[in-house]
């Protein structure tokens, strides 16, 4: 065989195996496309919501701004034709100077790695893993190295049960581990206490969850036959209470609702402005979105989260946002936290 015919067949393969990995994965947007839509409706409709309020913020702005650079003609006038500028008014430094990026810190010898959320690709944690132990090789030998990962390490994607297993595999051992939880590690252990919470978790990905755990659940919802759409559930609970690994139902028992370290806290979801740590409830660490994320008031902590999946990663004086939206972009991102520097990796 030449070697043209070589390149020929390997591009081939390659072009069959990727013919099936798109083959499975639309067949499962097919079955779940209701529920696809339904989350981007959802997500749609939030950022809708999120960019009117903006622009009102904006239009506020102009109203106060406009007038102050129209009384600053003159003086811009004097100046350019090189006479001294006279002031007609002040503008307030917090209206001239842009949102500044906040200086934090972690302490001497400390370096952390947060990770988004993974939403069931273990293929892209693999790559992400690698990344950051080539990087962790580079630090100096007495830097301990803490990995936080940030929740959602399930549902959505097809591969939930893998990715449990690497982040309780020896692999991480070398490694300080801190796991926090996500809403979607809330809503398992919901379903393994209620049966009648499955057909909730599964409108938001838990249906790929309980294949990744070899079962199959309910084909028909609410409407057709409710009643035996309720028996069929019970069925599955019963299954799944069996075929859940204890270690499994321990991990998602032990998960942290955050961690602090440094100047930084690290959370699923956010945290809501202007109330104590201590008095922070666990449903807004793992669901707020917009009362955190529009806020412009400061946390005593730069915040660290994921939850709200973005196209690229979000940084302002407040906080960071990792979920770069792994299970349909195919993009994982962890940011590296070493002294007052903040760097991102992703796949």
């Amino acid at each position: 065989m030449s070697d043209l015919q070589k390149k020929l067949y390997s591009a081939n393969r390659r072009l069959v195996s990727t013919g099936k990995i798109a083959s499975a994965r639309l067949q499962v947007l097919a079955r779940h496309g209701l529920t696809y839509a339904r989350l981007g409706l959802k997500r749609l409709s939030g950022r809708l919501a999120r960019f009117w309020r903006r622009t009102q913020d904006y239009s506020k702005q102009a109203r106060t701004s406009v007038p102050q650079l129209v009384k600053d003609i003159p003086r811009q006038i004097e100046t350019l034709r090189g006479k001294p500028a006279t002031t007609t008014s002040e503008t307030p430094a917090s209206e001239t100077t842009p949102a500044r990026i906040r200086t934090t810190r972690l302490p001497d010898g400390e370096c952390v790695y947060a990770i988004g959320d993974i939403h069931g690709r273990f293929d892209l944690l693999l790559q992400l893993v690698e990344s950051i132990e080539m990087d962790a090789r580079q630090l100096p030998p007495d830097t301990r190295v803490t990995l936080v990962f940030l929740g959602d390490y399930i549902d959505r994607g097809m591969q939930s049960r893998q990715v449990i297993d690497l982040l309780m595999s020896e692999r991480l051992k070398a490694y300080e581990t801190v796991c926090l939880m996500g809403n979607h590690e809330e809503a398992l252990l919901k379903f393994r206490n209620d049966p009648d919470f499955g057909p909730i978790w599964a409108r938001y990905g838990g249906i790929e969850t309980l294949y990744s755990y070899g079962l199959q659940p309910p084909r028909f919802q609410g409407r057709l036959n409710p009643a035996g759409d309720a028996e069929m559930w019970r069925e599955v609970w019963d299954a799944f209470r069996q075929k859940l690994p204890t270690d499994h139902l321990q991990f998602y028992q032990s998960l942290k609702h955050y961690f602090s370290l440094g100047d930084y806290l690290f959370v699923h979801a956010g945290l809501r402005p202007n109330v104590p740590l201590e008095e922070q409830t666990a449903k807004d660490m793992l669901w707020i979105r917009d009362e955190f994320l529009d806020d412009p008031s400061e946390f005593e902590h730069f915040i660290v989260h994921g939850h709200t999946p973005t196209d690229k990663v979000k940084r302002d004086h407040r906080r960071i946002g990792l979920d770069t939206g792994a299970y349909y972009s195919g993009e994982l991102t962890a940011a590296k936290f070493l002294g007052t520097d903040i760097a991102i990796i992703s796949t």
